[in-house]
């Protein structure tokens, strides 16, 4: 918890935020799926400190850290930040996008940061949750 605390704090000066966040939370030790989080209904969400805890990340809670990452920043605290559960159904895979303003997007690339119109055409979009603050 402590390196994330420090993070965010390294974050309010850096020139490159968004690849920050992405290098930051790409090494994080991955599930395939987290039976304990719905990303479809936001009650079933533990808080960062409790995923930041458990130590296990699967696509979506690793997208939902990227977002609380954000919003809690100064830079983006009042952006619209949200994740986007969208399948390629080209290759049949699921991925769980952070949208920054509608521009910018993480969690699809480990590098960082794309435009949104870099994403693929046969991306069809399933779920959509604007990220508050964490609780």
């Amino acid at each position: 918890m402590s390196s994330w605390s420090q993070f965010r704090k390294d974050l309010e000066v850096s020139s490159d935020l968004l690849t920050e966040v992405a290098k930051f939370w790409a090494p994080s030790p991955f599930i395939p799926f987290n039976t304990h989080v719905d990303p479809y209904h936001q009650r079933s969400w533990p808080t960062p400190w409790e995923i930041i805890i458990h130590n296990k990340y699967d696509d979506f809670t690793k997208a939902l850290m990227m977002a609380w990452t954000l919003k809690l920043t100064t830079k983006f605290t009042n952006s619209k930040i949200e994740i986007k559960t969208v399948v390629d159904t080209q290759k049949n895979q699921l991925f769980n996008l952070v949208f920054i303003d509608n521009a910018l997007v993480l969690n699809y690339k480990e590098e960082g940061a794309v435009s949104i119109s870099e994403l693929p055409e046969s991306f069809r979009y399933e779920n959509l949750i604007e990220v508050p603050i964490p609780r």
